[in-house]
């Protein structure tokens, strides 16, 4: 017995699971090499127990964990799942090679064929297909085939055929260091024979896996996988999302548990005549880097897609989409019908590229067919929403109206504000045994009415800002907040005790430890409350400040002193996680850049000597993302925020390719730039389960960093394309109506978006601060603007700016940042020759109606990157300048101005 097996064996005994151990560990290993991996098999199911990259002790398999996931129905890879019925019946029969394990018939193996088994002892006897897997290196590739064979005497129709896939994505009982070092994530581009998955070390440094197909084996379906969940390593749990598979044909499922839904793809399913063989697999690649997996799919020969600005388009913009492949395109096509339109362009400057400008048509989701000349088929799959500033418009008034709860009766002092929704029944939520969901605090009680101030940053509207004024001094002054600058965490509470005449529902189970009583909501403990509470705060003094006529009942220096005194005590020494990363604290900082504009010294001085020491702490920690949960992708904003602040660029650097782990680029709007997070629905969403979500809170944070490390190396186009693609998903989170989810559910028997508005405010707050238009000059398509239509590049770059809230312009040939306080950019023509600059800015955005007009324009410049050549901008004509910003008259609701160096 060798060593794995001795140990593999103890740990069964000591563990008392011995008995239930149907993997074969204690019978021992196949270990095979092959150019690029070192490969060890368990020798009776010849599944992968260890996956490493020759050279490196990095293993993309949990084998130190396999002793624990050893039982009938725990998945590895090397499995094989399928659904098939004979012709004419319509009863599918069932395959699992996981669900009832028995040692597979090992087959003799030469030339390229590393290891190879017949799969018939481990599947049921009502098998309608014999099955052979074969581990091969092909052209110095590994590979993972099936030969799957009809074994009947009439045909036999496949409607489900999967590879489950197993990778380290295990936190369970793991140190900070031991989760960062040793684990990976795991994402996939279902995009038919184009798609790929790829393994991201959590490092974010370390060579990533990219599993592609193999002649006709496309990434048609993503299934999450079922398995026990009581026992240890906990599968779909905070510590363990849990593993998925990636579908060959979907019809058996999209028949049944799929039925109420329109999948990602269209669901095929294949036949088979009589002793008829195809054979299916992927092969394993790495890639040197996770900038470079896009080029290791073209190295492979597969088709690559790079959309511009992402896949959720707005219908005010024209996106573009470029192709690369060996193969001409031969036809494209959309579905629903109608939903965009698309025509060549000659953007394209490098070779192999063929452009396309894309026109969103109908509101939703739509699937991009394109089908290429050697039949080779790739989806890709966008997200239309409303205009971009009438999206946000919707919002503002949904959640100020929709969402406005005003009740003289209610014992909670939560009236007036803007509260919990649930778009199922279309009313507010009141009640819910999460006591802060309905207790205007935690992400998910405070939301709703983060959201509602940090529109009126970008988008005032009088109406809006006046019931929020209300609220802010009432509400969130008084209730949310105690007079002594603390925040609680619930303001809503159970205990019948101190409320017998409150109607506490009966249908709703309270005996849980979320149902907090009084002293618990009243707790005020947690730092990521006060966050949310100085955000309001500022939102609204920017407001006051930018926009005076619209606010009556505080002035500015009010609310700015509020946003302050909270952060003080925040971070005073008696409020829990201060010393975390704390989502949306971005606003700390443009709280302190106002205050040094203000020339408010003291104020600035206390803030930046706490953040100050905050950073300290992180600066002497490799992995300083800690947070409530075992592990979390939560505490990357504010730690990349203020290292690069205080200038510790090692520390911004960890947190910067921390996000690049487990924040995608993939052509597909549901997860590019969509950040990892999956168990937010437990404690914010209506349908509470643990799975991957799309467009959760972390897409909108965790792109500030990619965004602002973008602005300081603007050829860093990796960074741009995945941080704007995480910008953008909040737009979609809003409905028609202006409703915003929280969270869109991933698993293809639900692609919904969750009735509650839940924890929705953070994602948007993120928006709010990082959106904007981008315009570079893209080595391989050109002059581009990510936000905005270009409407010409000779002699001059014009471009309309139509991100949602017209605010930040940012020209990475001159690595400017242009920025307005009041007042919405329109067009900007940058002349590349001359190095100017030519802006028109606007009181009032176009595309949405309700918008208070701006007094005047307030211009500020920033240079974020230091580029030779370069120089500050500055207006050339004079203009007034206050608290760092210029002032722009208007005329007839417009300004003109020219900037030069």
């Amino acid at each position: 017995m060798n060593l794995r097996s001795f140990l593999a064996c103890s740990i069964s005994l000591l563990t008392g699971k011995l008995v239930g151990a149907q993997l074969g560990l204690s019978h021992g290993f196949l270990n095979l090499t092959s150019p690029g991996f070192s490969i060890e098999l368990v020798k009776d199911s010849q599944t992968l127990y260890s996956l490493r990259p020759v050279g490196s002790s990095f293993d993309f398999i949990p084998g130190d964990m396999m002793a624990k996931r050893q039982s009938n129905g725990q998945y590895h890879l090397g499995d094989l799942t399928f659904r098939a019925r004979k012709v004419g019946s319509t009863t599918w029969v069932s395959g699992d090679t996981s669900t009832a394990r028995s040692p597979v018939t090992a087959i003799s193996t030469s030339g390229t064929t590393l290891a190879a088994a017949n799969l018939t002892p481990t599947l049921p006897t009502s098998s309608l297909l014999n099955i052979t897997r074969r581990w091969i290196v092909e052209d110095n590739i590994l590979q993972l085939l099936f030969d799957v064979t009809n074994s009947q005497t009439t045909a036999v129709e496949i409607g489900a055929l999967g590879i489950p896939l197993e990778f380290n994505n295990i936190f369970t009982d793991r140190t900070a260091a031991q989760t960062n070092t040793l684990c990976s994530l795991f994402d996939p581009y279902i995009g038919q024979d184009a798609g790929y998955v790829q393994v991201t070390p959590l490092l974010g440094t370390l060579p990533p896996l990219v599993v592609l197909p193999v002649g006709q084996s496309p990434l048609e379906g993503w299934r999450f996988l079922p398995e026990s969940t009581s026992a240890d390593p906990f599968y779909q749990s905070q510590t363990f999302e849990g593993l998925y598979e990636w579908q060959f044909h979907t019809l058996a499922y999209a028949q049944n548990e799929w039925s109420a839904v329109t999948p990602w793809n269209a669901a095929t399913s294949v036949t088979l005549q009589p002793g008829q063989t195809r054979t299916y697999g992927v092969q394993f690649r790495l890639a040197p880097s996770i900038r470079d997996i896009e080029r290791t799919v073209r190295s492979a020969n597969r088709p690559v897609a790079v959309g511009i600005p992402g896949y959720i388009l707005p219908m005010d913009q024209v996106g573009k989409l470029f192709l690369n492949y060996s193969s001409a395109v031969q036809s494209i096509s959309v579905s629903p019908a109608g939903a965009l339109t698309w025509s060549t362009n000659t953007d394209a400057k490098t070779a192999g590229w063929v452009g396309y400008s894309i026109t969103p048509r109908i509101w939703g989701r739509a699937r991009l067919s394109i089908t290429y000349t050697d039949g080779t088929l790739q989806t890709v799959h966008y997200y239309m929403t409303n205009g971009a500033t009438q999206a946000i418009g919707d919002l503002g008034d949904f959640l100020t109206t929709s969402q406005w709860f005003n009740s003289t009766t209610d014992p909670f002092l939560r009236s007036p504000s803007v509260i919990s929704y649930d778009r199922e029944v279309d009313a507010v939520v009141k009640d819910d045994p999460r006591a802060w969901i309905p207790g205007l605090s935690d992400e998910a009680g405070a939301g709703s009415w983060l959201a509602a101030t940090m529109k009126q940053f970008v988008q005032p509207n009088a109406a809006e800002v006046a019931k929020l004024e209300q609220f802010a001094t009432e509400i969130l002054w008084g209730s949310i907040q105690n007079e002594n600058g603390t925040v609680k965490k619930s303001v809503y509470f159970y205990e019948p005790t101190l409320l017998p005449s409150y109607p506490y529902p009966t249908t709703i189970f309270w005996g849980n430890w979320w149902s907090w009583n009084r002293a618990e909501s009243f707790a005020t403990d947690r730092a990521y409350d006060y966050v949310h509470v100085a955000a309001a705060y500022w939102a609204l003094y920017r407001v006051a400040r930018n926009y005076p006529s619209l606010v009556s009942v505080q002035t500015w220096q009010w609310y700015l002193n509020q946003a302050v005194f909270t952060v003080d005590i925040m971070t005073g020494g008696r409020v829990g996680f201060a010393n975390d990363g704390l989502m949306g604290e971005t606003v700390i900082r443009y709280l302190l850049n106002d205050l040094k504009r203000e020339g408010l010294t003291v104020n600035a001085t206390l803030i930046e000597s706490r953040m100050r020491a905050r950073e300290n702490v992180w600066a002497g920690e490799r992995y300083p993302f800690g947070s409530e949960m075992a592990w979390d992708s939560t505490g990357q904003e504010g730690v990349y925020l203020w290292a690069t602040y205080f200038n510790d660029t090692t520390t911004a650097t960890n947190a910067l390719n921390s996000i690049l782990a487990y924040q995608p680029l993939i052509p597909h709007w549901g997860y590019n730039g969509n950040a990892r997070r999956y168990w937010d629905n437990i404690y914010g969403g209506k349908l509470q389960r643990i799975e991957r979500q799309i467009h959760h809170y972390g897409s909108g944070l965790n792109a500030l960093p990619l965004i602002s490390a973008f602005e300081a190396s603007p050829t860093d186009y990796y960074l741009l394309r995945v941080g704007y693609g995480g910008l953008s998903g909040p737009l979609s989170n809003i409905d028609q109506g202006g409703f915003a989810s929280a969270s869109f559910h991933s698993f293809p028997d639900t692609l919904k978006w969750d009735a509650y508005s839940g924890d929705y405010g953070p994602n948007f707050s993120g928006h709010s601060m990082g959106i904007g238009t981008f315009i570079v000059n893209h080595p391989d398509f050109g002059w581009q603007a990510f936000g905005g239509n270009v409407i010409s590049t000779s002699p001059s770059v014009q471009v309309q700016i139509r991100d949602s809230a017209r605010r930040r312009v940012y020209i990475a040939a001159l690595g400017t940042l242009l920025s307005v306080d009041a007042g919405a950019f329109s067009l900007v023509s940058y002349d590349p020759s001359a190095q100017t600059v030519i802006i028109t800015i606007t009181a009032v955005p176009d595309g949405v109606t309700g918008t208070a007009a701006a007094p005047n324009g307030r211009l500020v410049i920033e240079q974020k990157a230091m580029l030779s050549g370069v120089a500050l901008l500055k207006p050339t004509a004079n203009l007034a300048f206050d608290a760092g910003a210029y002032t722009v008259p208007f005329t007839s609701g417009s300004g003109t101005l020219t900037l030069a160096m």
